[in-house]
């Protein structure tokens, strides 16, 4: 099948057109000049900007061959497979369906170390074969629907159609030994480790395909970089320490010990290009991570700091054999960094499972070897968006929101399987961090159903902008307040308006200093709100269901801290690379009420009042209205999503993040676009509500001008 690149929608494979959308299927869009490109080009034809999808191809004699044949048959499996690679020079296909064609020639081996080069993929709409068997159990209707003239060659590839019927045991065996490490491994390490795309055996020899990293910068160029502080080059080996505390669990600590295959992306987060498995002569220690990280300061030429210095040295000669004491010892060394006025958080921490998220150089050798306010009225299809990316020197630093791994803090936990000798309690020093970026959108749709929209929403972003000789920061204050109406027609809608307009009110008198509002402020404000809706239902002698109500969600944010409050069912989620889809807020309502007194969430929701409210602005006064406020740190790249129920219903966000969230981390995507996409979404599966949705990007790094200072 074909999945549409813009609403995720599976189309048949003959489909030229995506039957949701309308998108071309057999052409590409240039995000730059706009102009239509076949999928089968890397470079737009007009104006040069990338355009394909490219992946990374890792050639190697397959595992089963190298555990199981005798000498002789591996000799001549390599040679065999040597004389296959030299007939294929660039524009060659790799695979006999001819959909992965090479921009590198593929050089001649003998198999001794694998060979990487990068593919296009000429077919980038389609399903990969793995990706099929990832799916399982398979669709038999939609394979069947498929051409049925499937030819011989198609049969070498994963037998995605032939396991049909099979049992699941069947299906993981159909996946090569190395792709089952790369998709045990990056459910806990993406996006340190590189997604895979497909994978396959034949002829002796393993092909895996993986998302192509050879555009980001190599670890070591980084490293010799003066304006990179200690306290990043530190943080870097940490993040070698925790990855090898997974890697180990499945032999792969080699990938820390090749300099090439270390590489930093945009949120200077420490990356895998690709595993390598460790020789079967002996598994590797600790010691021998200890002489890359020799190398690499002296390599760069990079004045050791006298601790950090000690560190390796005996890291290296095996002085340290655990990791619990190899995290201690950074963990000292990252107190020496921190400012004499800065206390660092030494709560135990555990490093969570990561989620997975689906979506140029030569190799060398191992080391071992603006201010801005938008508000939207009831205009069914409103949009406010503001966009106040600094396009910061230094990329922004990927951290977990409040109490998680990140890589702007030494967060010295442990993989879910644990080392022996080491211990969960251990501590971490968290980094002071500074806004680089705030970006909004906000959209409100009527729906499919409604003949009129009760939702309402309001974005509001003042900023200033500062430079001086330590670097840039940004100041920014932002509310941020979504109300879904009820109460029928000129009701709800009325009430949503008040709510939004009062809190608007309220907030610009009360809110003056750079500080955020204390709880007891934004109650105050919440309740001044209810009173308005109140009042005019007693003025209006509104009774019963008649009387009109809202729901709120709101949003303030200084700086690097945030305030959450909400009433009703409208929710807040946020979304991190790290912590993957979060909903913040818990739904007042009867369901709930009854999970949070001890009954079983089955019954709870068996009630036919379940979905029914226990709290909403307007209808009572302030003796029944008990808003939930929290704060929350923002120290990561992260969205937070601001929805009313129309967006929310049937799980909607939590089904597919991976493909209407995810995308809106990269600075590079439009984050109006991506609103649109998700009120799209929400019309396509729900459409029987009104449809609300303001989405907030924030960006942050360390702030390493303090730590300098």
């Amino acid at each position: 099948m074909l999945v549409c690149p813009n609403c995720q929608f599976d189309n048949p494979d003959s489909g030229k057109f995506c039957q949701n959308c309308g998108l071309s299927l057999t052409e590409r869009v240039c995000p730059v000049c706009e102009s239509a490109n076949l999928l089968n080009v890397e470079n737009c034809s007009h104006c040069g900007a990338v355009v394909g999808t490219t992946w990374q191809a890792i050639v190697s004699r397959s595992l089963l061959a190298q555990g199981s044949a005798s000498a002789a048959v591996q000799q001549s499996t390599q040679a065999e497979v040597a004389n296959s690679l030299k007939s294929l020079p660039v524009g060659a296909y790799l695979d006999i369906q001819q959909r992965y064609r090479l921009l590198a020639p593929l050089p001649a081996s003998s198999m001794a170390t694998d060979v990487e080069v990068r593919v296009l993929d000429c077919q980038p709409f389609q399903l990969s074969p793995l990706e099929v068997l990832l799916g399982y159990p398979l669709d038999e209707e939609s394979i069947e629907a498929e051409d049925s003239t499937a030819t011989a060659a198609e049969s070498d590839s994963i037998q995605a159609i032939d396991l049909i019927g099979q049992s699941e045991s069947a299906v993981k065996t159909a996946i090569s030994p190395i792709a089952q490490i790369y998709l045990t491994l990056q459910e806990q390490l993406y996006p340190s480790l590189p997604l895979i795309h497909d994978a396959w055996e034949r002829d002796g020899q393993t092909v895996v395909l993986l998302e192509d990293r050879t555009h980001l910068p190599l670890l070591m160029d980084l490293w010799s970089d003066p304006n990179v502080l200690p306290i990043q080059v530190l943080h870097w080996l940490h993040e070698m320490t925790e990855l090898w505390a997974v890697l180990q669990i499945q032999h792969c600590c080699q990938s820390l010990l090749e300099l090439n295959n270390l590489r930093v992306d945009e949120d200077q987060l420490l990356c895998l290009q690709r595993l390598y498995l460790e020789k079967p002569e002996g598994p590797l220690e600790l010691k021998d991570l200890g002489r890359v990280w020799l190398l690499l300061f002296q390599q760069s030429q990079r004045t050791q700091l006298g601790s950090l210095a000690q560190l390796c040295q005996d890291l290296e000669v095996g002085n340290i054999s655990a990791l619990n004491e190899l995290r201690s010892r950074l963990e000292a060394i990252a107190n020496e960094l921190q400012p004499d006025d800065h206390t660092p958080d030494l709560t135990p921490k555990a490093m969570p499972e990561l989620p997975i998220d689906p979506a140029n150089s030569d190799a060398t050798p191992s080391a071992v070897e603006t201010s801005q306010g938008a508000a939207s009225n009831l205009n069914p299809n409103a949009v406010g968006v503001t966009d106040l990316s600094m396009n910061p020197a230094i990329p922004s630093s990927a951290a977990d929101l409040s109490d998680s791994d990140s890589p702007t803090r030494l967060e010295l936990g442990v993989p879910d399987e644990e080392i022996p000798g080491d211990s969960d309690d251990v501590p971490t020093v968290v980094l002071p961090m500074k806004l680089m970026s705030l970006e909004d959108a906000g959209r409100t749709d009527i729906g499919r159903q409604r003949d009129h929209n009760e939702d309402y929403f309001s974005v509001q972003t003042e900023t200033e902008k500062l430079e001086s000789p330590t670097g840039r920061t940004l100041h920014a204050r932002g509310l941020y307040i979504l109300c879904d109406g009820m109460g029928g027609h000129a009701g709800g809608e009325v009430a949503s308006a008040l709510a939004v307009d009062t809190l608007r009110q309220y907030f610009a008198e009360n809110w003056r200093d750079n500080q955020l509002p204390n709880e007891e402020a934004i109650r105050a404000g919440i309740h001044q709100a209810n009173k308005a809706i109140y009042d005019l239902n007693q003025q209006n002698a509104r009774s019963g269901s008649g009387r009109m109500g809202t729901t709120l969600v709101l949003v303030l944010i200084q700086d690097t801290e945030a305030a959450i409050a909400h009433v009703g069912d409208s929710r807040l989620y946020r979304f991190s690379r790290r912590r993957g889809l979060e909903q913040v807020t818990v739904d007042h309502e009867v369901g709930q009420r009854e999970i949070q007194r001890g009954v079983d969430p089955a019954i709870a929701y068996a009630r036919p009042d379940a979905y029914q409210l226990t709290q909403a602005l307007g209808p009572r006064d302030e003796n029944f209205i008990s808003p939930d406020v929290e704060f929350i740190e923002l120290n990561e790249d992260l969205l937070l999503i601001l929805c009313s129920d129309g967006m929310t219903d049937n799980d909607l966000l939590e089904t597919h993040w991976r493909t209407h969230l995810d995308p809106l981390l990269n600075a590079q995507t439009n984050l109006e676009l991506g609103v649109q996409q998700l009120i799209e979404l929400a019309n396509q599966y729900n459409g029987h509500d009104n449809i609300t949705v303001v989405t907030i990007r924030a960006k942050v790094r360390p702030n390493l001008e303090q730590l300098k200072s």
